[in-house]
């Protein structure tokens, strides 16, 4: 008889190697294993899917609650550093052996039915959270909606966060086929909160086929804010002179606001003081998205690897003031839209500092350069002008080189893939 793992490393690894396909769409093998471990709730679940926003918006999410002295569950991915930050219980990473026993529960019920390293560690986080008397859970989406494993689970409330172009290979090349695909996590008679501002027709017109009871930004809430505070507006409710969101940016408002909406639809089951709404988005810390490290060389870490996520950062860099210099250490996947990312980073970063990474399907930092140089990102161009493209094995060799070449006024952004923040994270640890 086989024996199974007794330690997380070894069932990551274990996980990591058995399914013949790393992402495989489709509900019915997720949905047989569910129905044999009988996971039900006792308490309200929050489910969050989205283009970009998803992190901050479940963070956001979890801190207003803890806040306001509820027992609160989070599902959130990926990870930087430990797989424990998936599974978060009152504002803490899941232990080993809690998860470890999550993991024999789905292997015992998992029979012959293969699953996907996501799927099976999805059933077996949201089997623990289940488990563990909380007042609500809040899930977050992998890849898409309809055919995501997190769909096999009932939310009380929806957010789709934002639509915009990524995963093409699976969810489609426009705004209106993803935004079917992320309207696919509501549910008839249901709150279904969309905090895109131009959301995709397609989204709507699921919402009202279903029968959800859709929420759009602009029409059913929104925010006017001023350089100190901010308000929200919502179908009965508003909350004014709010702090504006720990977690920086220019997208954070509508993320929040969304997070408020949610909050209004569930007001009679989880009652949330203007008080506990203030402190929570003051308190909300999240690894990665807009995260300016204190010191100087300024360091800011962001997890932005498509278009829209890119053009925000571009946006929340001009918004810093002057630096005369702007190092990049940048790595991505090969599916992404490499191209979209740097049309908008170009013109803000002058030294590239791009990395391979530690996984078959990354672009390659000579790919990646070809890219740059397409662009028309040129080493030492426009009339004298200090540019450099050099190429480095680990994102880790990247952000030494930065840091060896950066002044203490110059800034240096790390960016694209989770896998290059988290090898600079980790690099920074040691």
């Amino acid at each position: 008889m086989q024996t199974t793992p007794t330690n997380l490393a070894d069932w990551l690894s274990l996980l990591e190697s058995r399914h013949f396909k790393v992402i495989d769409l489709g509900l019915d093998r997720v949905a047989e294993v569910k129905e044999r471990l009988n996971i039900e709730f006792k308490c309200p679940v929050i489910i969050v899917a989205g283009t970009n926003g998803k992190g901050s918006t479940c963070a956001m999410m979890e801190s207003i609650l803890l806040r306001a002295g509820y027992k609160v569950g989070l599902y959130i991915k990926p990870h930087f550093l430990d797989f424990n930050e998936r599974a978060r219980v009152n504002g803490e990473s899941a232990s080993d052996e809690a998860l470890i026993a999550s993991f024999e529960a789905v292997e015992a019920k998992r029979g012959d039915v293969s699953l996907t390293y996501f799927e099976f560690t999805t059933l077996a986080i949201v089997h623990l959270l289940a488990q563990s008397d909380l007042d609500v859970i809040i899930l977050e989406v992998g890849l898409g909606g309809r055919l995501d494993a997190v769909n096999v689970f009932d939310g009380d409330v929806s957010i789709v966060t934002s639509v915009d172009i990524d995963h093409t290979d699976y969810l489609g090349d426009t705004r209106e086929a993803i935004g079917f695909e992320k309207a696919g996590i509501f549910r008839a008679g249901k709150p279904a909160v969309c905090g895109d501002p131009v959301p995709p027709q397609s989204l709507i017109d699921h919402a009202e086929k279903i029968g959800a009871d859709l929420w759009l930004f602009g029409r059913d809430f929104n925010y006017a804010g001023d350089k100190q505070q901010w308000n929200y507006g919502g179908r009965s409710l508003r909350r004014n002179s709010l702090a504006y969101p720990a977690l920086r940016g220019a997208n954070q408002l509508l993320n929040a606001s969304a997070v408020l909406a949610a909050l209004e639809a569930l007001r009679d089951r989880l009652p949330v003081s203007a008080q506990d709404v203030r402190s929570g988005l003051l308190m909300v810390d999240l690894p990665g998205r807009f995260q300016v490290l204190p010191g100087r060389p300024a360091v800011i870490l962001d997890v932005a690897h498509n278009p829209h996520a890119a053009a925000t950062l571009a946006q929340n860099l001009g918004n810093m003031g002057f630096h005369p210099m702007t190092y990049a250490v940048f790595g991505s996947m090969l599916d992404k839209d490499i191209d979209g990312v740097i049309s908008h980073l170009k013109g803000t970063v002058d030294h590239w500092c791009v990395t391979d990474l530690p996984l078959p399907r990354a672009a390659s930092n000579q790919q990646i350069q070809e890219k740059l140089l397409a662009a028309g990102v040129v080493p030492n161009d426009k009339a004298g002008e200090e540019r450099s493209i050099n190429l480095f094995a680990t994102p880790a060799d990247a952000y030494a080189n930065a840091m060896s070449r950066a002044g203490e006024n110059d800034r240096i952004v790390v960016f694209g893939s989770f896998l290059t923040v988290a090898g600079v994270m980790a690099a920074r640890k040691h």
